[in-house]
């Protein structure tokens, strides 16, 4: 399929039945809710569809950063303040028990060539192979 072929197949027309206005709302220490309030598509608010409450955190890695989003259980900015803490440690919980499965997976898979990942071993006395043979 040429990139025309796939640009053309992808959708990319906004669903006006799902649409949200987004706040955030930040304490500057610990965390950030990205609180969602539905809309009309006239822009007026949904009362029909329930407000959703998105919690972001970051874990430090070896490899940096990583973001975290969880949504949290609440009816309001208050609850879900209140509730913050619990859903980042689910949240947590749950992308390491992820990552951990991926890992698994990843030590199970049969390396071939061609796979990111694949490199052949250095020839015998090259550079930086650390074995030197007379």
């Amino acid at each position: 399929m040429s990139e025309q072929d796939a640009l053309d197949a992808m959708k990319s027309d906004m669903d006006a039945n799902n649409l949200y206005t987004e706040e955030t709302v930040t304490d500057r220490k610990v965390g950030t809710i990205r609180v969602m309030t539905p809309i009309l598509p006239t822009g007026a608010r949904d009362h029909e569809r329930p407000m959703l409450f998105i919690g972001e955190a970051q874990v430090m890695t070896q490899m940096g950063p990583l973001p975290i989003s969880f949504e949290i259980p609440a009816q309001t900015v208050a609850e879900a303040v209140a509730a913050y803490g619990e859903s980042a440690k689910a949240g947590i919980r749950e992308t390491i028990e992820k990552l951990q499965a991926m890992r698994r997976e990843a030590a199970h898979q049969i390396v071939t060539p061609g796979m990111p990942g694949f490199q052949a071993p250095p020839q015998q006395g090259g550079a930086g192979s650390g074995i030197v043979m007379p």
